[in-house]
């Protein structure tokens, strides 16, 4: 196929073509110089973690299966629970990777939750105000429910043989943040 020579004619307007291809590698292009000329903009604060204090909850002697023991945490404000469960857990810690702890606020509506662990299940709920029930085996995970996100995760160590409340996966019912 030969090249075809395309030459504007005389006295008709040339047209300048954009494509869609143009206009988005245009548009991101400007989108990053304006975040790469912001003042003040620090890359790196965008790292950062909440410093949640190390508080002691419980001794792994003290645990007995599938008897929770409530405590708060990371504030008096923040209601949970530690358990044993028996089985292993997301997130579990002990010999058996099954010592978990949640908060027990609802993450639909911030209705209670405590005194509401079902052993045979190994989760807690339902809540009281609309039902939602979660799993504590899976890392708090919505089994039936409202609620659209999964309960937090009080994050734990073993040092001998106290348990400590390190941070919480996951955001605290009511909060713009946990800390």
């Amino acid at each position: 196929m030969a090249k075809q020579d395309i030459t504007p004619v005389e006295g008709k307007e040339e047209k300048l073509c954009v494509t869609r291809r143009d206009v988005l590698l245009a548009g991101g292009t400007a989108g990053a110089a304006m975040l790469l000329t912001v003042p003040g903009l620090q890359w790196p604060a965008w790292a950062r973690t909440a410093g949640y204090p190390r508080k002691k909850i419980a001794k792994v002697s003290e645990l007995m299966t599938d008897d929770p023991i409530d405590f708060e945490y990371p504030d008096e404000k923040s209601p949970a629970m530690i358990v044993k469960l028996g089985v292993p857990a997301g997130g579990g810690i002990g010999s058996g990777n099954d010592i978990v702890a949640f908060s027990t606020l609802c993450t639909h509506m911030g209705g209670t939750m405590e005194g509401t662990y079902k052993e045979k299940f190994k989760g807690l709920g339902p809540c009281p105000l609309h039902l939602t029930s979660f799993d504590l085996t899976r890392h708090g995970i919505i089994s039936a429910g409202h609620a659209t996100e999964s309960l937090p995760q009080i994050l734990l160590e073993v040092e001998g043989g106290d348990i400590y409340a390190t941070g919480v996966m996951g955001l605290i019912y009511g909060r713009a943040s946990n800390v």
